[in-house]
């Protein structure tokens, strides 16, 4: 098991903690942008740094102490899947929040609403983000290979 303590497998996490770490940013985006207290995007931006930084979002590692059965007993989510989706969220969530602090709050809106369309959609069964991160391996695949066939 990780170091994330029997909460993710070697390859896996379980789907419903990605669902809550999901969750957690739709709620954040909708939270900061109804209150105008758009500090709240900061939960999601810490919880994705922790994650990548560290290997340890603490939404997920929180969320896992509701887990009703063992964690691999759940449908694993491939975790380089779920590193490359934190590094595009927690990115366009930071750029969010700087355009919002700066004053511009339309650029503000788009990065959050990329971010929030990606969430929603992937809760519903479609990764947008995974869909991405196969397409960016199978064109790095393509390249390396173009490169030893022409050595």
């Amino acid at each position: 098991m990780s170091q994330e303590n029997n909460t993710t497998s070697a390859i896996g996490v379980p789907r419903p903690l990605v669902r809550t770490n999901q969750v957690v940013i739709l709620l954040s985006i909708i939270a900061a942008f109804s209150t105008h207290l758009y500090w709240i995007l900061l939960l999601p931006i810490l919880a994705g740094l922790s994650g990548i930084l560290l290997n340890r979002n603490f939404v997920i590692r929180s969320a896992r102490h509701f887990l009703r059965k063992k964690p691999s007993e759940y449908v694993q989510e491939d975790k380089s899947d779920l590193r490359f989706n934190q590094i595009i969220a927690t990115t366009l969530l930071t750029l969010s929040l700087i355009s919002l602090l700066l004053g511009n709050f339309i650029l503000g809106i788009i990065f959050a609403a990329f971010v929030f369309i990606a969430a929603s959609v992937a809760i519903a069964g479609f990764c947008i983000g995974c869909f991405l991160h196969y397409q960016l391996r199978q064109w790095l695949y393509r390249r390396r290979i173009k490169h030893q066939t022409q050595n």
